[in-house]
């Protein structure tokens, strides 16, 4: 029952969506209904014409019911036009309101949830899992109405015209529905089984294609051509499997069709010559065992179709009842006083099994305006420190504090307009350069655009180019280096004037002069901004108010450059190395 109850669930949360187009979804079986109707009423119609028109030489009777075949006909017709324009409506609207429904609700998700599914998991769930469900969705409302309905007809049709012939197939009916069931079971299995491929191919694809320079210049091409091989002949297997059950059926049902014809034309003539039958009786016995031994077949056909959309439904529901683990408090505060943070007693961890956090009691205290660097080695935790400023993260323990409130009574979007974060991996968007600069600040005007490009020192390679600020951008900003890249983004989160702002190893690809320029513009420019600097160039925070140094989730030391030279063996050791130009952070004072 419990199980019977989640499928009911999961149905309801995918076709509450049809929205605006129930009209379409009420109108196309009705369509359907009534051209069945017309398609009953035509072997009827032929069966009058053979007995009393043709055998009878009866011209009139022939021209009379000929003529209401004719607009019985064009009525049928009129019906099943109407019945795929509304289906095709009905079911491309529902597909449109599922995939507006999931991106909506993807939008809101935290990185865990994010995490929770995997970016070619989603892909899959907006693309492929979508139109499953649409093309189910319009048979469905077509052949899940006119094939039970013709059915129900035509045998109600041949049961009037004859009991004993229509025990023919209706013996074969059961015995096919026994078979199809079996089927269509194992099928099932298969199909379920389909869907986790085509998100290991969607990965293949996209990892492929995201990194497409490393995969050439690391000559990579046949390494990766062999592992999508593998994604495909993986899907190709398990379609197959499902194909090879569902084909064998229709050898069984083109059979049984004959049978039935046989049998019919057998025993139907010998029930002529005894008057108990007419000709034109046999004839719409003939029609109707036709239409439903072929109407058997499409029920056969919607039923793999609804096991495929199964899937696809049971996957949509899960992204659409998905949790977000972050949400706005009940009364959120819409205002954030100022720049100021602090961390008190905070732990954190990805996961809840994890069997180590990876910040571990984080104490610290950042006045409004204040400029400080952080620095660590790889896997100290430099970025998850910060992410849990814009709340990207929620804290397992302890509490994160902006503006002297904790972010959690924030409202979302309050506080992270109020944070600009700047990564080393920042994206840019296919449009413009001033489209790009504008994600900060919607309503900025052009020189605004400009005075951010100058305090980042983008400008003048901006200004190089023919277009200038009108320059296209390709997606993910392909078409510039990777130094011009971090400098528009840092531009664009400036232009979004934030208390805070985050900059995660953000200028690495620029050389040390133009770091240092950057970081004296922005002190001068933004000086009541709060600035966190995560850099691996010690040159990049030696001017910070203070220094954090992070090791292993944990602060190693605080304090200015001159307090951490003398006091903190690991900057220390880094300071040396970096001097003589042998060394990183991650290095530490080998040489």
């Amino acid at each position: 029952m419990a199980k019977k109850s989640r499928a009911g669930n999961i149905r309801t949360t995918i076709f509450a969506h049809v929205g605006e187009f129930k009209k379409a979804t009420i109108l196309t079986p009705t369509c359907m209904i009534g051209e069945v109707i017309m398609e009953m009423i035509i072997p009827l119609m032929m069966a009058s014409i053979i007995d009393k028109g043709v055998s009878a030489g009866n011209m009139n009777h022939i021209l009379s019911v000929g003529g209401w075949m004719f607009l019985a006909a064009a009525a049928g017709l009129a019906f099943g036009l109407g019945g795929a324009f509304f289906g095709a409506r009905a079911s491309a609207g529902l597909a449109r309101n599922l995939r507006k429904a999931e991106f909506e609700h993807i939008q809101r998700f935290s990185f865990a949830n994010i995490d929770h599914f995997g970016v070619s998991g989603l892909i899959t769930r907006l693309t492929t899992d979508v139109t499953n469900i649409q093309n189910a969705f319009q048979m469905i409302l077509r052949i899940g109405f006119r094939a039970p309905a013709s059915l129900l007809i035509a045998i109600t049709m041949a049961l009037i015209i004859s009991p004993r012939l229509t025990c023919i197939y209706l013996i074969a009916v059961v015995i096919l529905a026994l078979f199809l069931s079996v089927v269509l079971r194992k099928a099932s299995a298969y199909f379920r089984e389909v869907f986790s491929r085509y998100d290991d191919l969607n990965a293949s694809v996209q990892e492929n294609v995201s990194a497409i320079r490393v995969v050439k210049s690391f000559v990579r091409e046949d390494y990766e051509n062999d592992k999508f091989r593998k994604a495909v002949g993986s899907l190709y297997k398990a379609f197959l499997r499902a194909e090879k059950l569902i084909v064998s059926s229709m050898p069984v049902m083109m059979g049984s069709i004959y049978v039935c014809i046989l049998l019919l034309s057998w025993f139907g003539a010998k029930m002529i010559t005894v008057g108990d039958l007419t000709t034109g009786e046999l004839m719409s016995l003939l029609t109707y065992c036709m239409t439903i031994l072929m109407n058997l077949m499409m029920i056969s056909v919607l039923f793999v179709m609804f096991t495929m959309s199964e899937a696809s439904m049971n996957r949509i529901a899960e992204v659409l009842s998905e949790k977000i683990s972050l949400t706005n408090p009940e009364h959120p505060d819409l205002t954030v006083p100022d720049g100021s943070i602090r961390f008190e007693h905070v732990t954190f961890s990805y996961s809840e099994n994890a069997e180590k956090p990876v910040l571990d009691d984080i104490n610290l205290e950042i006045r409004s305006g204040e400029t400080i660097g952080i620095i660590g080695g790889t896997g100290s935790s430099k970025s998850s420190l910060v992410n849990l400023i814009p709340r990207l993260y929620d804290v397992s323990q302890g509490s994160v504090c902006v503006g002297g409130k904790d972010v959690r009574s924030y409202d979302l979007d309050t506080l992270r307009r109020e944070v600009a974060v700047v990564l080393q991996k920042n994206v840019l968007f296919s449009g413009t350069v001033l489209e790009n600069l504008r994600w900060g600040n919607p309503e900025a005007t052009e020189e605004e655009c400009m005075e951010a490009c100058r305090l980042t020192l983008a400008d003048e390679f901006i200004r190089n180019r023919p277009e200038g600020y009108q320059t296209y951008i390709e997606q993910g900003g392909t078409n510039v280096s990777g130094g011009q890249r971090q400098r528009l983004c840092i531009a664009r989160a400036l232009l979004k004037k934030p208390k805070i702002l985050i900059l995660d190893d953000s200028t690495s690809a620029v050389d040390t002069a133009t770091d240092a320029k950057i970081q004296q513009a922005l002190r001068e420019k933004i000086p009541d901004t709060t600035r966190l600097i995560i850099a691996q160039r010690i040159s990049s925070v030696e001017h910070a108010d203070r220094i954090i140094v992070l090791e292993e989730g944990r602060v190693n030391g605080i304090g200015t450059h001159e307090e951490l030279l003398r006091t903190n063996e690991i900057y220390r050791d880094v300071y040396e190395s970096q001097i003589k130009g042998s060394g990183d952070f991650d290095k530490g004072g080998e040489q």
